[in-house]
């Protein structure tokens, strides 16, 4: 089939193939590539042969390349859309739309394509760019599955009318009783169906689900009212460890701990409605609340190993007292008493005397005083006053962190948790082996499965103690290192300001954020 004939040359089309005769002498390459774009519908394959050929002169039919459709029709791989390319030239197009929308008609009929049909605009598309013809209905996807949570305490000061925060009044404890509603789950929704280009059905998309995360020992899940509804096994008080909800065991004491209980040691949070008197300890991996309004005078230790102490009315320590705690310390005012957390320590009204060890301190910010002893703390530390008008010494520190050194040591730990894990792994192993035979064994092989079974224990616990503090240190490298020491007030002679390995000993009295700035600090 001719394509086209003039006096220069003869191009024709043979079973997909087209073939150009060259006519008159000096045909060159440029008039090759204005054939082309005069004719978007032929594809050249070997432009090297091609151009060999017509530098050559020779007269004979030269191949140049392949006779494409007049328009190309794509199906996408899901069926969601189909896409239209049409290789004529826009006077092509202008000069026959009737007969390239019957076409596209029957291309579309063709291929089966009955849903989702677009029309275009032929007068205003570009030759060789595809569009889309028809697109499908995507399916919806249903709502993700909702989890809630009973809220536990927000262990922050109850701000008054006025603005102040009222350190006497912190909900510090969530108790809660065998069979309470801990959370729930409404379980992920079926979405809405599509439909395809081919007029068929698009299953619809399920939305996505989400685990309530607790701890079994302490809760259970039971269906209630379409709803995956999570209660619990037992009285205690609203937790959470490593991420996970559980509820801890709650010892209370109704009055204070002294002679009648000696010193305390318990395994879940324990609430004192009275004090701790002279001498006495407690030590309790929950929450450790001392509700007295008259505070401590003179205990020996408070420790939680792995959560907050709150100290309603405060410390009088007399240089014995020691609190620690795995996270925060709330406490109203402390005097001559030793305070530790890895947290944040947190103190209503003042610090007498004390030493302080956490990652921040907070005094309250109006009116809150720090008066002598020493506080540390690796990020920041913000009170309105320091020292006092005697100019006692105060000193004021935070430490800042070694990036390099943390990084190092949290891999150190890293390597040590893994060591411990394989140990765990064989010895969990040993003791599901050593179970078998429990009930024949004899005096000496029921010692070495108690002894295996309390080194199991015991490597666990290392390996939690291990993590807990990967965590913190991950944590601390993951903080800005703006650290500082902001003083709204007043700080007094007598008040020493360090930060890192720079410090200075005010002799006059100021207020400000100190800081380092290029290196020194802005006292």
């Amino acid at each position: 089939m001719i394509i086209i004939e003039n006096d220069e040359i003869i191009l024709s089309t043979d079973n997909g193939r087209v073939f150009m005769t060259i006519k008159k002498e000096r045909y060159n390459l440029k008039k090759v590539d204005e054939l082309t774009r005069n004719h978007p519908r032929l594809k050249i394959l070997d432009f090297m042969a091609v151009k060999k050929a017509v530098e050559s002169g020779s007269h004979e039919p030269i191949e140049l390349g392949a006779w494409i459709d007049s328009m190309e029709l794509e199906i996408s791989s899901d069926k969601m859309q189909a896409f239209l390319t049409i290789y004529e030239s826009p006077k092509f197009i202008q000069d026959n739309l009737e007969n390239l929308q019957m076409n596209i008609h029957k291309l579309l009929q063709d291929n089966r394509i009955i849903f989702g049909q677009r029309s275009l605009d032929l007068m205003s598309i570009k030759t060789g760019k595809s569009y889309i013809i028809a697109e499908g209905l995507p399916p919806e996807k249903g709502a993700n599955a909702k989890i809630t949570y009973l809220q536990q305490a927000e262990k922050t000061p109850v701000i008054n009318d006025d603005g102040k925060a009222d350190y006497f009044d912190m909900n510090f404890l969530v108790e809660i009783s065998e069979g309470s509603w801990l959370g729930e789950k409404i379980p992920a929704q079926q979405g809405v169906p599509g439909k395809n280009i081919f007029g068929e059905i698009v299953p619809p998309i399920m939305g996505d689900d989400s685990l309530l995360k607790y701890d079994t020992k302490s809760a259970y899940e039971v269906e209630e009212e379409g709803k995956t509804v999570l209660r619990s096994k037992t009285k205690g008080v609203i937790g959470e460890l490593n991420g996970v909800l559980t509820v801890q065991k709650h010892l209370v004491i109704d009055g204070d701990v002294g002679l009648e209980t000696g010193n305390l040691k318990f395994d879940g949070s324990i609430q004192v409605r009275g004090t701790v008197m002279a001498g006495y300890s407690i030590i309790a991996s929950g929450d450790i609340s001392i509700d007295s309004n008259e505070g401590v005078h003179a205990a020996e230790l408070i420790k939680s190993t792995e959560g907050d102490v709150f100290i309603k009315g405060g410390i009088f320590g007399k240089g014995i007292t020691t609190i620690e705690a795995h996270q925060n310390i709330f406490v109203k005012h402390a005097n001559e008493c030793t305070l530790e957390a890895k947290d944040t320590i947190q103190i209503g009204a003042y610090s007498l005397g004390a030493t302080i060890f956490c990652d921040k301190l907070v005094v309250d910010e109006r009116k809150g005083k720090i008066i002598g002893g020493k506080a540390i703390a690796i990020n920041s530390i913000s009170t309105a006053y320091s020292g006092n008008n005697s100019e006692r010494k105060t000193e004021l520190v935070v430490q800042g962190i070694d990036r390099k050194i943390l990084t190092e040591n949290a891999k150190t730990k890293a390597q040590e948790m893994m060591k411990l894990q394989e140990e765990t792994t064989k010895l969990n192993f040993s003791l599901s082996q050593l179970n078998q035979f429990k009930s024949s064994m004899s005096v000496q092989q029921v010692a070495l499965y108690e002894q295996t079974k309390q080194k199991y224990n015991e490597t666990k616990r290392k390996v939690k103690e291990l993590d807990e503090e990967i965590q913190r240190i991950l944590k601390m490298l993951r903080q800005t290192s703006d650290y500082f020491i902001d003083i709204k007030r007043e700080a007094n002679p007598g008040t020493v300001i360090q930060i890192g390995n720079k410090s200075s000993y005010l002799t006059k009295q100021t207020k400000g954020k100190f800081k380092l700035e290029n290196g020194e600090l802005n006292v």
